[in-house]
């Protein structure tokens, strides 16, 4: 029997080796009869599809020839690289946007919104289309000289919300809840376990959030489209949007006409027959070329080092922070003679505690040899701030939401369950605190007490590390703190940011600090591709496999919320978090 079972095992998996190099081999041959590079015919588009999810970085090899097979994002630095480089390309007369559903945060949006308003600047045009446009979709198309909207299609503009889920009567009903240990009066992401509403304190720093959001998305459009504030908002509480025709009517759009009408506008605008056709030039073609070429020259060179994600004790990846492989490209950074700043890039909601100051600790170190700026993304909060609070400078995009200093600690227990169900969990100890905690026993005070002891000293250490980088009192950093959020605005006024900017005004005013006029980048730090951890561990492949099966039967919305149920009862340790989980719509 024990041989027919290996002589199975080993055919199945001989059978799976070739399967996996047969497709290596089709993957090869593809490669090889793909032709090199991209041609871009003169008097050509670029089309701007954001169809795939946006991440700050990738950190794909592009040496690798398998770089971008099997990936699901697009990084921000490369699509703003390409409009860059479109913007002096004889060969590029314009850019269209067709773009619907935009899977990026808003300051992601915003940050490719500048870039094609500085295209628009050199004197070419930008055109945008669409059937459907929510907010963030309009957002990005109103810096366009004419947008349009398909006759029957929709525009949604009615302000900005968010939605907090709480899981008190839950916990009570199934027996199964969270304890939780915290510092801060706004520090509610556990607030969900604590109650059935929401607190005075958080809905007035969500509201105040929203509002600093949307003034400063409204601030730009009424830039590009000419309307003033006040009247931007009265559309938004008329719904004075919906239709094409309000929409047109109130000064949003520019036409509700359909696809081959807007491209009839292109061809004049272009100086183009009507019979002739567009040369469309797609964004993924385009980023292959726009690589070839530097925007950034010199011999001196600034690091540009990415931290996105959650923040979690290990190495790190494309989708969390470690300290293994931000703290490895600060080291490398910071010895490589010809890197002469370093542009810390943090797009984070916080996490680990621990972790976060580690990673400050290497900051630090970086810092007393070379300039470290930091360029804040969609989120650099709790653990995202801790880890950028030492940098000589800070940049943050307005609608960069930051701040969040404070600490948690949440621990999973199920006594009343075990109780209703007829489980009896007994402890044997050979010392007075042998038995830490367990989940089967209510907790006891005395270990709450210890849990808390290490929240308290967690806090004043982070607010040691805040007031010590902002050049504040410890007073003036705890007036900040308590876990309250802020935007990027509003953290300028009150000194946790020196500067409004996106990631190009980061390397300016790290230049700037280094003194050098003239410098190339180089970004860190490299991960994996996705085909590369397949081919490593196929399990990841079964863990990918699981999570769309489980979003296929769920739907988006009740799968983001069973991994946001994941996330909380997966925390370990003392928490740098941000103070709630939200999304604005």
């Amino acid at each position: 029997m024990n041989f027919l079972r290996n002589l199975l095992a080993a055919i199945l998996g001989t059978l799976i080796a070739m399967g996996i190099l047969f497709f290596m081999f089709l993957i090869f041959v593809s490669l090889a009869n793909v032709e090199e590079g991209v041609v871009i015919k003169r008097n050509s588009v670029l089309e701007l599809r954001l169809e795939d999810p946006i991440n700050d970085y990738t950190g794909s090899n592009e040496a690798d020839p398998f770089a971008g097979l099997f990936e699901e994002a697009v990084g921000l630095d490369d699509i703003l690289h390409a409009i860059e480089v479109a913007k002096n390309d004889d060969k590029i007369e314009g850019i269209s946007i067709n773009s619907q559903f935009v899977m990026a945060g808003w300051s992601q949006v915003k940050a490719i919104r500048d870039a094609l308003h500085d295209f628009r600047e050199s004197g070419k045009f930008v055109y945008a289309y669409a059937d459907l446009l929510m907010q963030k979709d309009y957002f990005l198309a109103s810096v366009a000289d004419s947008v349009f909207l398909n006759p029957v299609g929709n525009l949604d503009f009615r302000g900005l919300s968010a939605e907090v889920l709480f899981f008190k009567d839950l916990q009570e009903k199934s027996g199964v809840k969270m304890e939780v240990i915290r510092h801060g009066k706004y520090k509610s992401a556990v607030e969900p376990f604590l109650q059935n509403e929401m607190s005075t304190e958080n809905r007035t720093q969500i509201k105040e959030l929203l509002e600093s959001l949307w003034g400063s998305m409204i601030e730009d459009i009424s830039a590009s489209r000419n309307l003033s504030i006040g009247d931007l908002n009265a559309i938004a509480d008329s719904l004075g949007a919906r239709t094409p025709e309000l929409a047109k009517r109130s000064g949003l759009i520019d036409g509700a006409i359909y696809w081959d009408q807007y491209e009839t506008r292109l061809r004049r605008v272009m100086g183009e027959s009507d019979d002739e056709a567009i040369n469309y030039v797609e964004l993924s073609d385009y980023l292959k070329e726009a690589r070839k070429k530097s925007i950034y020259k010199g011999s001196d060179r600034i690091a540009v080092i990415y931290a996105q994600g959650e923040i979690l004790y290990g190495e790190g990846g494309p989708n969390y922070i470690g300290q293994g492989l931000i703290n490895r490209a600060l080291i490398r950074a910071r010895k490589d003679d010809k890197v002469k700043a370093v542009v810390l890039r943090v797009n984070s909601p916080g996490g680990s505690a621990l972790t976060s100051d580690v990673i400050w600790r290497e900051v630090e170190l970086t810092k007393k040899e070379k300039p470290v700026v930091v360029s804040m993304g969609d989120v650099a909060a709790s653990g995202g701030y801790y880890i950028a609070a030492g940098a000589d400078k800070i940049l943050a995009e307005p609608t960069t939401i930051t701040g969040s200093i404070g600490v948690f600690g949440t621990v999973p227990n199920i006594s009343e369950l075990a109780e209703d169900i007829g489980i009896n969990a007994e402890q044997v100890e050979t010392n007075r605190n042998s038995t830490e905690y367990s989940l089967f026993e209510p907790m006891t005070p005395q270990f709450r007490g210890v849990v808390s002891e290490s929240i308290e000293a967690t806090y004043q250490t982070f607010l040691s590390r805040v007031a010590e980088g902002r050049n504040i009192s410890m007073e003036r950093a705890d007036s900040l703190a308590q876990g309250r959020v802020w935007s990027g605005s509003e953290a300028l006024k009150i000194g946790l940011v020196d500067q409004l900017g996106g990631l190009e005004d980061a390397l300016d005013e790290a230049a700037e600090l280094a003194e050098i006029t003239s410098f190339s980048i180089r970004r860190y730090p490299r991960y994996k591709s996705n085909f590369e951890m397949l081919m490593e561990d196929l399990s990841g492949a079964k863990t990918k496999v699981k999570e769309d099966v489980i979003k296929s039967e769920l739907g988006p919305e009740a799968f983001s919320l069973y991994k946001e149920v994941q996330r909380i009862t997966q925390q370990r340790g003392v928490q740098a978090r941000m103070p709630f989980s939200i999304t604005i719509k």
